[in-house]
This record gives C-alpha cells, sequence and structure tokens, in this order.
C-alpha cells in the first residue's frame, strides 16, 4: 500500500519547490470525505486516489495534477460539490476536477448519437487542460489492475470501455507505457481463454529461448564497446501478448514467424550514436529486409522516435532491435506526460502542438457533422492511425492514416490545393484521385484556377480534414444554388402579378 509521506517524498526529489501543503491538505480531505467507504475488495476506498496520485507523480506531473489525482474520485463518490474544491483547493485544481468528474460519468455504451455526443464532451475536457485526461488515464490504469475484484458483468463492460477508448488516446499522446498495460488488462478480461492459450504458448517459446536475451545483449554491448559507440542503456523483452494477438491475426502466421517475439533496446547519448549503433548491429547479424523503420528522420504523429531494425541471430532467431536516445526512450515511455510543464496558466510549449492537432481538428472538423455514425467513423481512424508517410516533391513529410489518397494529401497541403485538385502524380506517374498512398510515395498535385471538388470524393476520401471541407464547400455550392433557383422562381411568379421584385428586395413600398 502507498504511503502518502512516500507520495510527498517523490514529488520533493522532481520539484522542491512544490506546494507540499497543497498536497497534504488534499490528502487529509480526500480521507476525510472517503471516510467509511470501501472498494470491492474489501480494502478503504484511499488506497485509490492515493495509487492514482502516485501515478502521476510517476509522470512527474505538478502539484495541480497530484492534487486532483487525490481528490478526482470526491466530487462523484461524496456529498462535496467542485465549488467547495474550488474554495478549498483553488480554480486549478477545481477545474481539473471538474474535467475528470465529467469525462467519467459519461456512458459511452449508449445509442450511436449519444456516443457522439460523449466523445465531444471528452475530447473537450482533454484540449481544455490535458492534465484532466492524464488523471483519468492514472484513474483508469489503477481500476483496470484491480478489475478482478468485479462482476464478470462489469469487467467486461470496462476492459471494452478500456481497449475502445483510453488505450487509444494513450496511444495519441505517445503514453506506450499506459498503451501497452491498458490493451493487455483488456485483452485478458475480454477474452481470457485466448489470453491463456497465447500465454501458455509464449511461456513455451520463452522457456525455449531462455537465455538468448542475455547472450544478445552481452554481444551488443561487446560490439559496441568495440565500436567506441558510447550506450546508456540495453534492454531486452518478450513482445505483450496483446500485440503478438494482433500480430497473428493481422498477418494470419504462427507464433514461430513473429519477428519482434524477441526485442532489445539499445540506449544512447546522441542521435549519431543511434545510427552509428545500427551499423554495428547490421555488420554483427543480418538484416531481415523491409524491416528497417526510421522514425527518427520520420517521427510518428505522437511523437515517436526511434530506429527499428529486425535481424536474424547465428542460431536462426529473428529479434528486432530498437535503438533511441535517452530523451526518445523517455518520449516513448511516457509521451506528452514527459515534458509538459504548467506556468501560469499556459499549458506547454510550441513543441507540444503535434499531440492536440489531431484533437482540435476533429473537434473543429466535426461540429458540422450531423451523422453520429459518421463522427464515430472518423473518430476510429483519428484514434487508430497505422501511419503512411509519404513526402511532398521538396522532401517534407506527410503522415497520414492507412487508406488515404491522393485528395487526402491535397487537402494535408492546404485547403485551397484540395479544392482545386486535378490530378496527382505519384512518383513521377499520373495516378487517379482515388490512389491510395502507400509508405515512401512522393505525391505531386496538381491543381486548376476555378477548380471545385466533387461529391464523389467522399466516397474515397479518409482524414477528416478532407471531408469537412469537401463538405463545407458543397454545402456553400448548394445554398447559393437554392437561393438563385428560389430568386428565379419568384421573378416568374411576380411577372404574373406586376409586382416588382426589385423594389420588393430593396425594401420599397
Amino acid at each position: 500500500m502507498i504511503r502518502f509521506e512516500d507520495l510527498l517524498e517523490k514529488v520533493r526529489a522532481y520539484s522542491p519547490d512544490a506546494d507540499v501543503e497543497l498536497l497534504r491538505r488534499a490528502y487529509v480531505f480526500s480521507a476525510f470525505e472517503h471516510r467509511g467507504q470501501v472498494r470491492h475488495s474489501g480494502e478503504p476506498y484511499l488506497i485509490h486516489p492515493l495509487a492514482v496520485a502516485d501515478f502521476l507523480a510517476d509522470m512527474k506531473l505538478d502539484v495541480v495534477a497530484v492534487a486532483a489525482g487525490l481528490l478526482h474520485d470526491v466530487v462523484e463518490d461524496t456529498l462535496t460539490t467542485i465549488e467547495r474544491i474550488q474554495e478549498l483547493f483553488g480554480p486549478e485544481v477545481a477545474h481539473v476536477v471538474e474535467g475528470v468528474t465529467k469525462i467519467s460519468v459519461i456512458p459511452f455504451a449508449s445509442s450511436e448519437e449519444r456516443q457522439a455526443e460523449n466523445f465531444r464532451k471528452m475530447l473537450l475536457a482533454m484540449v481544455d487542460d490535458i492534465r484532466v485526461i492524464l488523471v483519468k488515464l492514472a484513474d483508469r490504469l489503477h481500476n483496470m489492475r484491480t478489475l478482478n475484484h468485479l462482476s464478470e458483468e462489469r469487467r467486461v463492460k470496462i476492459a471494452q470501455e478500456t481497449r475502445d477508448i483510453y488505450a487509444p488516446i494513450a496511444n495519441r499522446l505517445g503514453m506506450s507505457k499506459v498503451k501497452n498495460e491498458l490493451e493487455e488488462l483488456s485483452f485478458r478480461y475480454l477474452e481470457p481463454q485466448a489470453y491463456e492459450a497465447l500465454r501458455a504458448k509464449v511461456d513455451a517459446r520463452r522457456r525455449a529461448t531462455e537465455g538468448l536475451i542475455g547472450q544478445l545483449k552481452t554481444t551488443i554491448a561487446a560490439k559496441l564497446k568495440e565500436a567506441q559507440v558510447p550506450v546508456i542503456e540495453i534492454d531486452g523483452r518478450i513482445k505483450r501478448l496483446w500485440s503478438i494477438n494482433q500480430k497473428l491475426k493481422r498477418q494470419k502466421i504462427e507464433l514461430e514467424q513473429v519477428y519482434d517475439f524477441i526485442a532489445l533496446r539499445v540506449v544512447t547519448e546522441d542521435v549519431k550514436e543511434c545510427y552509428a549503433a545500427l551499423g554495428i548491429i547490421h555488420q554483427t547479424w543480418s538484416p531481415v529486409p523491409g524491416r528497417i523503420k526510421d522514425f527518427i528522420a520520420m517521427p510518428r504523429p505522437n511523437g515517436y522516435q526511434s530506429l527499428h531494425t529486425s535481424v536474424i541471430s547465428e542460431h536462426g532467431m529473428p529479434f528486432e532491435v530498437q535503438i533511441r536516445t535517452i530523451g526518445m526512450h523517455r518520449m516513448a515511455e511516457e509521451g506528452i506526460a514527459a515534458h509538459w510543464k504548467y506556468k501560469e496558466g499556459r499549458v506547454g510549449d510550441h513543441r507540444d502542438e503535434r499531440y492536440f492537432t489531431w484533437m482540435r481538428q476533429l473537434l473543429e472538423y466535426q461540429q458540422e457533422v450531423r451523422d453520429p455514425q459518421e463522427f464515430i467513423q472518423n473518430l476510429k481512424i483519428d484514434l487508430y492511425p497505422e501511419e503512411v508517410y509519404t513526402f511532398t516533391p521538396k522532401g517534407l513529410v506527410k503522415a497520414f492514416p492507412r487508406g488515404a489518397t491522393a485528395i487526402d494529401f491535397a487537402y494535408a497541403i492546404h485547403t485551397e490545393v484540395g479544392h482545386r485538385c486535378v490530378g496527382a502524380r505519384i512518383n513521377g506517374k499520373m495516378v487517379p484521385l482515388r490512389t491510395r498512398l502507400r509508405n515512401g510515395d512522393i505525391v505531386e498535385i496538381v491543381t486548376a484556377a476555378g477548380h471545385k471538388p466533387s461529391r464523389d470524393w467522399l466516397n474515397f476520401v479518409v482524414t477528416s480534414h478532407a471531408r469537412y471541407e469537401i463538405k463545407y464547400l458543397i454545402r456553400l455550392e448548394e445554398k447559393s444554388r437554392a437561393r438563385d433557383l428560389g430568386r428565379k422562381v419568384l421573378e416568374k411568379e411576380a411577372r404574373k402579378y406586376d409586382v416588382n421584385t426589385k423594389a420588393l428586395f430593396s425594401g420599397e413600398n
């Protein structure tokens, strides 16, 4: 069980000037309000807010977030009002607690119309203050870790919501550590038989490869030392069950064919050493063709950076190596939480805008979407992107969800480029506008002045941006045509009765 004094010590370690009295008051208040309440495990309820606050402290968040973690369930589960929280702990803490409370009561498993509106509410809370979703993710992670104490019906409901909503959001915020655990726990409770069967197979293969990870780490360390490439850390692991399960289903392969069943991670001091380490590893073992990925030069949209390669060991066993700097490693594990700062009400800096571009765009483009099914579909595309990396003729990288087309590319350059798009060259060849983009494509958009988008484009565009802009222009055109038609009909009828429509429209008698 976590002790409050340990929590204080953790916060002081990374923030010596932190307002620990605020945390102490939040802890005492939470303990008082939750007195007598117990969790389904029979333990005192206070264990939960303490665990949430401790996780937020592990992410090195500010005292406002940690205090909100201690208080996050007070408004929902006791008679305390948000006004009382503001009076005692200030507007910032109250604002985060209120945001978490609003998300907590959202029923995602409802009708599509309600579900779409609930998603909007959650995204608005996230954009307003990222600490809201960080506290909520910490809350959900602890609840998932203790899910076995609930009835099967509730376990399944919470696990499904976690897989559909919270794990993808953690992924979009670059928080792979949280995302991986949420996915793994969801798999365990949603597909218990498949989970146990795969676990037995993985355990058997792990025993068969026992000692191999240690040997590979020793070999890599020796080779890098010999080449005078400084290394901070070399770590090894077996791929997670959920990731293996997805790969087996997606690629229709057997466990023995999973190239990254074993993965090693090499952490270096700077980017130059990352590429040097990659060269040494390729000199030591044969690389698997088509399995080298450079996410340093082309980061994923959630900020993830690393070099990936798969090689074959001298024993014939394929394994993956990920190479990154210490900063990249921190970002890969914690994502947005790794370097968000909260000062004078200003959240983050311009470098962090990439984390919110998708959220802000999604909200902006969906304001006009009336069809809940379409909203949910667009949200899934934005939450579950399988990125395709393409280039402009000048070498700028553009990332898209898998299935995106040349038209999506045109709108990503600029809205007007999209509207005036009449053709596209991919790798120097003219292609139809509905052509799907592939990794490495160099795309050049051909435009014509005065050209306007076709309604048919909506049948094959993928990105929210393109879909919204096309619909918006089509609506404007339809309104304009409707006004012109209405005016003509009115003028025709007016002539029958000798009514002067010009005088009518100008307000004359």
